[in-house]
């Protein structure tokens, strides 16, 4: 009797973590690899005998012969600049070529309008490929009309399908590829669903090949999740060259596109824009936009300082303070770090004796913009003590500075920079640390003043 063994495809499921990849045969609640919660999906493999049949052969081949590092020209290493200067700034003075980035935002941000934009601008001298896979050729036209988009120079295709796009980009030969979205786009040797762990990975995976063995630069759009994070696994973010994120307050036209991951550029600068009926502006002075609707005679408003990047702007901080009504007082805190303002606070009452207890405090950064950086800490001190208190700052003031546990007054970077922008725009007084007065090198209009601890801060402010 001869047994025939024949090689038969069969489906094997198994489960896999939509943060990390990590994969199991049973459902977990909590990945033991990078411990998130509740985020293993259920996916369906091909297998082949004992062996997992994930894709039969690379589309692209990648690789490059050895070379000395001293032979290696870069000469023809040229950013493509788009003429959008708020882009360009953030990824470091333009793009790099064969470059593989990823923008990611909420649904209706305004992601795909950015790329129409930048597509427009690019295809002055080369093509560009769009591939859209959630609209059809007449929604992206419909768009492109409104926004007014140079057309001669972009095709369109719409396609998830990653064989076909490979194809396309072979016939066409771009010199940038726009993929809106990541994770509508499949491998048809994959039999998982589109967006899930494998499909994200091996179709960023290729599309990484396409960039560096052909030399265009790949845009790959994605979609954020609840927590603000980019869906699909964590891997994804480490395949790409930048990682920019397009996000806004709700109820609020400013977009600010900032870069959390760039290998050819910093990664502290960000880009303002402000949607409106014919697309995307750029806001070249934020501090004038920003300011523009400044209340002048209430308490509990202070101007500030920020650095983002390299580019000081002005910023507008409010406070208010009311009787809380439920026994528990409520910290509600917009565009700034809640508990940041919950250790001012507690320094403003064990330093200055202030009466915030059973007080509501309320603080918003005007123009729904979010600050990281501590030196807007003496300016959200100075808010709270002027609402608590009932008396109004001056128009003319400026204040930056961080404050410590103890109420003592930390310097801060970029302190002359940020001197010179409030000048610009006619502020006449800034109270700023005395260690920074110290060493600042101004000879300009504005009246400085160094404050070393918050009580000293004060005597200045009611002065």
């Amino acid at each position: 009797m001869f047994l025939v063994y024949m090689n038969v495809k069969k489906q094997k499921n198994r489960f896999l973590c939509q943060q990390c990849g990590y994969n199991s045969a049973q459902w977990l609640g909590k990945c033991p690899s990078c411990g998130a919660w509740s985020s293993f999906v259920e996916e369906k493999f091909s297998i082949s005998g004992q062996k997992s049949c994930f894709i039969s052969k690379r589309l692209t081949d990648f690789s490059s012969e050895v070379l000395k590092l001293n032979d290696i020209s870069v000469k023809d290493f040229l950013r493509y600049r788009t003429a959008i200067k708020e882009f360009d700034n953030v990824m470091g003075g333009g793009i790099v070529p064969g470059s593989l980035i990823l923008l990611g935002g909420a649904p209706g941000i305004g992601k795909s309008t950015l790329m129409l934009h930048i597509s427009s601008a690019l295809s002055y001298e080369n093509k560009v490929l769009y591939v859209s896979g959630e609209e059809s050729p007449s929604q992206v036209k419909s768009r492109a009309e409104r926004l007014k988009i140079k057309k001669d120079n972009i095709f369109l295709v719409t396609e998830t399908n990653l064989l076909s796009i490979m194809a396309a980009i072979g016939k066409i030969e771009p010199k940038f590829l726009i993929v809106d979205s990541i994770q509508t786009t499949y491998h048809p040797e994959l039999s998982s669903a589109p967006g899930t762990v494998g499909q994200v990975r091996e179709t960023a995976a290729e599309l990484l090949r396409v960039a560096k063995s052909k030399g265009i630069t790949v845009f790959l759009l994605g979609h954020i999740t609840k927590e603000g994070d980019l869906a699909g696994p964590r891997v994804l973010e480490h395949i790409v060259d930048t990682v920019l994120y397009f996000e806004n307050e709700r109820q609020h036209t400013y977009r600010i596109l900032r870069v959390y991951k760039n290998r050819f550029g910093p990664t502290s600068e960000i880009g303002i824009f402000e949607m409106n009926s014919w697309g995307l502006s750029e806001i070249s002075n934020p501090s004038i936009t920003f300011l523009g609707e400044r209340t002048l005679n209430a308490s509990g408003n202070i101007v500030t300082v920020s650095i983002e990047g390299t580019r000081p702007f002005l910023l507008e901080v409010q406070a208010l303070t009311s009787r809380s009504v439920f026994g528990v007082p409520r910290r509600m805190v917009s565009g700034y770090d809640a508990n940041r303002v919950t250790i001012l606070i507690a320094v403003l009452e064990k330093r200055l004796g202030l009466s915030l207890g059973m007080q509501d405090v309320f603080i918003n950064i005007a123009g729904g913009v979010r600050i990281k950086e501590t030196s807007v800490d003496l300016s959200v001190a100075c808010s709270i003590m002027s609402a608590s208190l009932g008396f109004i700052c001056s128009k003319d003031l400026i204040v930056f500075g961080e404050v410590g546990l103890s109420g003592e007054i930390r310097s801060v970077a970029l302190a002359a920079e940020r001197v010179f922008e409030a000048e610009k725009l006619g502020f006449k007084k800034a109270i700023i640390p005395s260690d920074n007065l110290k060493r600042l090198l101004y000879k300009g209009k504005i009246d400085l003043i160094g404050v070393e601890t918050i009580e000293s801060m004060v005597k200045v402010l009611k002065h």
